[in-house]
């Protein structure tokens, strides 16, 4: 898996609006940086190319100056087993542009976040950062590469919602990872 950096994904204006927020919740945040993030899996090594095809073609984004990460690391990623949208499109365009070695191209974003804050408060960070129905939160770049992993379908699983009523189903949303909010249980 070949990990890139991308250009800053926040415009200074969606910059600011963010920050505003994280200090709302957690006010020992201290600043923000947001990147893009992309992972390539390949079945072979680039040539140099190909690796500056794929440079070029991983070049976008606001003009915002790109800097020096520093702060705790959170990537906000695909679910594991999921293929987004964007990484359709940009599989297709690399393998039009002859990236053959290329399976997929997936696209994450890198949040990092200065401050001095709890477990607890880095939880409520991540939960603000992305929508837990499409999106998982990563604190490395190297554990991304699930990203690419396949995976044996599981059997079908049957809720029994009429004999175990709410409890059942409240079970089976822990159990299955099903991210079911109250109202939907409800």
């Amino acid at each position: 898996m070949l990990i890139l950096r991308g250009a800053p994904a926040l415009s200074a204006f969606r910059h600011s609006k963010l920050l505003e927020q994280l200090k709302q919740k957690v006010s020992a945040v201290s600043g923000l940086y947001a990147e893009f993030a992309h992972f390539a899996d390949v079945n072979d090594v680039l040539t140099s190319e190909e690796q500056q095809v794929l440079d070029r073609l991983l070049k976008y984004g606001p003009s915002v100056p790109v800097q020096e990460p520093s702060g705790r690391l959170f990537l906000v990623l695909p679910r594991f087993g999921t293929i987004s949208p964007w990484s359709s499109k940009a599989s297709d365009i690399a393998r039009n542009c002859g990236l053959t070695k290329i399976q997929r191209i997936e696209r994450g974003i890198a949040f990092y976040v200065e401050g001095q804050f709890s477990e607890a408060q880095a939880q409520a960070i991540a939960d603000s950062l992305h929508d837990r129905m499409t999106q998982l939160v990563l604190g490395d770049h190297e554990q991304a590469a699930s990203l690419f992993s396949h995976a044996q379908p599981k059997p079908l699983t049957a809720v029994d919602i009429l004999g175990g009523g709410r409890a059942a189903l409240e079970k089976a949303n822990v159990e299955l990872g099903l991210a079911l909010a109250e109202d939907e249980i409800d």
